[in-house]
């Protein structure tokens, strides 16, 4: 994924891209204050913002909603006119940043002419993604097991809408079932991301797509067959299946 075709745009829609103080967002009282949706709208933003900051600064369980509220500039009776609590929070911090990242990912494998040459692209606008807002990785990857039950639910789900993208892959032989490869697939995608965000190399996130390429691909095609096609970057090979993958809307 060549990072000049990243839309700014997609990084600082995902919360943590900006502090929740930026003044650019700061809300002026008096008569001419914004409508009362535009200020909810507003302060919910830099509550995320705020949130996954500092969750990855300070870790789920020692983040308070105190400090969250401070890393806003947002009082807590607003915090808690906007979510149940931190976990609420949590949660929606997490939908709303991972459906950035999906709906990203899904545009570059769309813009692609073939399967292979769409899986390399959504894995590097999500690789770059990752790599460009750090806290939100550390939050969204990281931090989701300390919420606990809510928590892995919410990852599993998420996990599962990566199916998507082999909607259409080549059936198995030895009666080897396409959705469970794919769920181990992608669960080893996951697991080398997370490696590598929790070791603090999260700005060498887009080192890993050649592997990740090959690894998305290989049980599928074989290595040879993987290594070929992934190397064609010019006139995709017809032979490898166009996938349009169906909607990722939360």
């Amino acid at each position: 994924m060549d990072p000049k075709n990243l839309r700014s745009s997609d990084v600082l829609l995902l919360p943590g891209a900006r502090t929740g103080r930026d003044p650019a967002r700061s809300i002026k009282p008096g008569p001419r204050r914004q409508p009362a949706g535009v200020v909810a709208a507003t302060q919910r933003e830099r509550l995320l913002d705020g949130l996954v900051r500092t969750v990855a600064e300070r870790g789920y369980q020692h983040a308070t909603v105190s400090d969250i509220c401070r890393a806003a500039g947002v009082t807590r009776p607003v915090f808690y006119e906007l979510f149940n609590g931190k976990e609420d929070a949590f949660l929606a911090a997490h939908r709303f940043g991972t459906g950035v990242v999906v709906r990203r990912m899904a545009a570059a494998f769309a813009a692609e002419s073939d399967w292979c040459a769409g899986i390399r692209e959504a894995l590097g606008a999500m690789l770059q993604l990752l790599a460009g807002t750090p806290s939100f990785a550390t939050m969204a990857v990281i931090e989701i097991e300390a919420v606990g039950p809510a928590g892995r639910r919410e990852r599993d789900q998420l996990l599962t809408r990566f199916r998507v993208f082999f909607a259409e892959v080549p059936q198995l032989p030895g009666g080897v079932r396409v959705q469970e490869m794919v769920d181990a697939v992608v669960g080893g995608v996951y697991s080398a991301i997370y490696r590598r965000i929790a070791s603090g190399r999260t700005d060498q996130l887009p080192e890993l797509l050649p592997v990740l390429g090959m690894f998305c691909l290989a049980p599928f095609l074989g290595p040879a067959e993987a290594d070929r096609r992934l190397g064609s970057r010019i006139g995709e090979d017809p032979s490898c299946t166009r996938i349009d993958p169906a909607t990722t809307q939360q």
